[in-house]
């Protein structure tokens, strides 16, 4: 756990006691706090008493004892309007922040010379490959790697800081409106696509809450430009000297960063003459666990950050070709015969899916869940690679009609899709491909993506299928 400092003897009040909203109490009390909580939900509120915390009803607290309100991200901050909550700490001038920002005052708060480097990772899809495979490559070089946030651990459950630690943190849009300070060492925006618009308001709040991971101006920053968003954002860079590019669609437009080129991830080096020589030095065919362009933007960054934080070349692209994969996303859970069973649940938005069905040239693909804005409208031109969709959940009617002439059928639900699919897929004969990459969120049959990829993974074991060795 991470103490937070700060608040020593203060109220705070904590709504929300999920994973990220209970470590927050835990941190805060370890730093001398005194917390307050609240939740909806009954069952968490009993959670809480029983680890000895307050827990007290905020719509009737006297709001202006607390010195700050910590807000969980699943709470809206400002749209469709704001949490009741929010507007009780606003009428009383009283901050409103997240997890990550307490994190950021805990380290903050340590001595310069003990702070450790923080990278921080957004954006919309790949954010969280981009995280795992950077603390795989940090560890394989022997470094003190801790890897949390919006990914596995919450970031305030991560062990304490010590001398030469690097924190690898995930960070989502609603985390990130919940930050005041939050500067990491380094700082990787994937990419942006349109996701999560009804929570900040539209486009443009979308983009500017992503933006606030660079806000540090010590801050190492690197932006995927392959968009014409995250291309925006990198031109209002462009007079800060520690930023790099990547791009996997074109070689680059400005010296500093990594791009793809012919299968291969290519640095671009400056030698002590100032010229730039082009450095072939990751050869993408060797990366089992990373297929798609997706991915080789995901290794682009990994390697960088690496590189920058003084691993050699060759060590950091080796370390690169041995990351196991992650699980729910691009991850082969088993084989049946000649038919691979690729596990994507996390492919929550159309641009997620289009990711994974650019992977294949051919695929039976499931999808359907709870969809978002535009549906699969963005996938059209994908359609010719799909051999027959199987659709789920609320999306099945609509991604049927969109789908028009594209062989699919209406599974209805996980087990129904996955046994379809297989017999499908197998009738053909050939080496084949069943993708589950639902572009939709899991809200109206799971609780969340893993266990919509779960589900999945039992479904497909349940055929008779051979896990694989390696996701």
């Amino acid at each position: 756990m991470i103490p937070v400092p700060g608040f020593e003897g203060r109220r705070i009040a904590v709504f929300g006691l999920g994973r990220s909203g209970l470590t927050a109490a835990r941190a805060l009390k370890a730093g001398g706090a005194l917390p307050v909580l609240w939740d909806d939900s009954v069952s968490s509120r009993m959670q809480a008493e029983a680890e000895g915390f307050t827990v007290e009803d905020l719509t009737g607290a006297d709001w202006s004892g607390f010195a700050a309100l910590v807000l969980s991200p699943g709470a809206p901050l400002t749209h469709p309007k704001p949490h009741w909550t929010v507007g009780k700490a606003k009428a009383a001038g009283v901050e409103v922040i997240g997890d990550i920002e307490l994190f950021a005052r805990a380290i903050a708060a340590l001595p310069e010379g003990e702070r450790p480097a923080v990278i921080g990772i957004t954006g919309t899809n790949g954010k969280s490959t981009t995280t795992a495979l950077i603390g795989w490559v940090l560890k394989q070089a022997g470094m003190m790697v801790h890897v949390g946030g919006n990914i596995g651990i919450g970031v305030l459950a991560l062990p304490a800081p010590t001398p030469g630690a690097v924190y690898v943190i995930e960070v989502s849009s609603y985390q990130l409106d919940l930050t005041t300070s939050f500067a990491p060492s380094f700082a990787i925006l994937t990419n942006i696509s349109p996701d999560h618009l009804d929570r900040h308001g539209g486009m443009e709040g979308y983009i500017e809450a992503k933006a606030k991971i660079f806000r540090g101006r010590e801050t190492s920053k690197y932006v995927g430009v392959d968009d014409s968003w995250g291309g925006a954002i990198f031109e209002r860079l462009l007079d800060h000297p520690m930023r790099n590019e990547v791009s996997v669609l074109r070689p680059l437009k400005h010296v500093s960063g990594a791009y793809l080129d012919d299968g291969w991830i290519t640095y671009n080096h400056v030698d002590l003459a100032g010229r730039i020589i082009p450095q072939k030095v990751i050869d993408l065919s060797k990366a089992r666990s990373l297929p798609g362009r997706h991915n080789a933007q995901n290794a682009a960054f990994a390697f960088l950050v690496a590189y920058d934080l003084g691993i050699a070349e060759g060590d950091a692209a080796k370390y690169i070709l041995t990351f196991p994969g992650l699980a729910h996303r691009m991850e082969e859970v088993a084989r049946l015969g000649r038919v691979r069973f690729v596990n994507d649940s996390k492919s929550t938005n159309a641009d997620a899916a289009r990711q994974a069905l650019s992977s294949y040239e051919r695929s039976f693909w499931i999808a359907g869940g709870r969809a978002k804005q535009g549906g699969i409208d963005d996938l059209e031109e994908l359609f010719p690679r799909v051999v027959e969709a199987f659709l789920i959940g609320e999306a099945a009617g609509p991604f049927a009609a969109r789908l028009g002439e594209t062989p699919h059928r209406i599974s209805g639900d996980m087990a129904s899709a996955v046994a379809a699919a297989a017999g499908a897929a197998a009738a053909t004969g050939r080496e084949e491909v069943v993708l589950l990459s639902p572009a939709a969120a899991s809200f109206d049959q799971y609780p969340d993506f893993e266990a919509r990829g779960e589900a999945f993974r039992a479904a497909v074991l349940n055929l008779g299928a051979t896990p694989s060795g390696h996701g």
